[in-house]
């Protein structure tokens, strides 16, 4: 199987074109290349597949073999894969995902693709649809009961579920301590993404991210999102906020009058390779 690892901000995948390469298994194909230690190591696997409602498809696996709905920062390395490598010449394109079709913009420097704004469309903000158990219509700042500690999550959906907690430090958090648990709580039937943000200024907050499925990872183009539009709906943001995050930076901006969010960052290629699944 041929394969391209590239990364967004540091969270990375194994992306395959499935335009030329058929994937049995891809389950089980996740597992073994996202291996760090016996794979080629990475967050999961992202197939590009051709698609009759859309430029291109992305399916996307986790490390542990289940299936995401979605990934921002995937998404933009799909849009620079399919640019640099020739498979098309636009540079607004449509990808469907399972969380529906998203329209990218690409940013093309020298020939490649620098930087891909995305959007991301509407945040999902009704329990039965992200899905958490909770008897509000919104959950913003609701208390949640995590091995012992009290915390205040705010859940948004972004195609796939979030919970968005705010901390003082996000540097010196127990994100391994406390993201599984997060993660496996009863009140997230499909498990769920958690966001640790700690806000900087108006403009500015960091966030640390553990993935349901793959555990800590540098960044998440989805969580992102949520963890921007929780701040926002938690008054504690402009529309616009720069987000650090463990592998690099990107940029949120909300349009209230679309109610679209909107993402901007980077994708890399890392090497191109082939390995035997």
């Amino acid at each position: 199987m041929k394969f391209t690892k590239m990364h967004g901000c540091g969270n990375d995948y194994v992306y395959v074109n499935c335009l030329e390469e058929k994937v049995e298994n891809p389950s089980e194909v996740s597992i073994k290349v996202s291996d760090r230690h016996f794979g080629i190591g990475s967050d999961g696997l992202i197939l590009i597949k051709p698609s009759d409602k859309a430029d291109f498809e992305m399916n996307i696996f986790n490390a542990d073999g289940s299936e995401g709905e979605m990934c921002g920062n995937g998404i933009r390395c799909v849009a620079k894969y399919v640019y640099d490598k020739g498979l098309t010449d636009k540079t607004t394109i449509t990808v469907d995902t399972k969380a529906g079709i998203k329209i990218l913009e690409l940013t093309v420097e020298e020939g490649k693709v620098s930087s891909v704004t995305v959007d991301m469309g509407e945040p999902i903000t009704k329990p039965e649809l992200i899905p958490v158990v909770s008897d509000r219509e919104i959950v913003i700042a609701e208390p949640i009961d995590v091995q012992g500690t009290t915390y205040e999550m705010t859940c948004i959906s972004m195609g796939n579920p979030h919970a968005v907690v705010f901390v003082d430090d996000t540097k010196n958090f127990p994100i391994e301590e406390v993201g599984p648990y997060f993660e496996k709580h009863e009140r997230f039937p499909n498990r769920v993404n958690t966001e640790f943000v700690q806000v900087l200024d108006r403009k500015t907050i960091n966030m640390r991210v553990w993935e349901r499925g793959s555990a800590e990872t540098f960044a998440c183009g989805t969580g992102t999102c949520a963890a921007v539009f929780a701040c926002i709906e938690n008054e504690k943001t402009e529309d616009e906020v720069l987000v650090h995050l463990l592998g690099g930076d990107l940029t949120i901006r909300y349009d209230r009058e679309s109610n679209h969010i909107f993402m901007t960052g980077p994708a890399t290629i890392v090497f191109d390779g082939e390995i035997d699944v």
